[in-house]
C-alpha cells in the first residue's frame, strides 16, 4: 500500500479504526475476496460514523482515486449477492 486512507480527524480512534477496516475490506474484495457478510457489517458500521452521502462519496472517490479501489462498485455487488457468498471484485 503506497497510499493513505482518507479520514476525518474530528472521529475518535475507535472510529478511525473501524473505517480503516472498511477501506481494508474493499481492498481484500479486489485481492483475495471477501466473504459478503463480513463486508455488508463493516459497510454497515462505516455508515454509523460516515452518516451524510455527501460525505461518504467524498471519502470512497478519494480512496478510488488512490487505491483504484472502487467501495460504491463493491457495495453494490455485496447488496446483490446472497448471504453467504463470497465477493470478488476485479479492476
Amino acid at each position: 500500500m503506497e497510499y493513505q486512507y482518507p479520514i476525518d480527524h474530528t472521529w475518535s480512534t475507535d472510529e478511525i479504526v473501524d473505517v480503516i477496516k472498511f477501506y481494508e475490506c474493499i481492498e481484500n474484495a479486489y485481492e483475495k475476496g471477501m466473504d459478503r457478510d463480513v463486508l455488508l457489517n463493516v459497510y454497515r458500521r462505516f455508515k454509523e460514523i460516515v452518516t451524510s452521502k455527501a460525505q461518504e462519496k467524498t471519502l470512497c472517490g478519494e480512496f478510488e482515486e488512490m487505491s483504484g479501489y472502487s467501495a460504491y462498485r463493491t457495495i453494490q455487488k455485496v447488496k446483490d449477492a446472497a448471504s453467504g457468498d463470497r465477493i470478488r471484485m476485479r479492476k
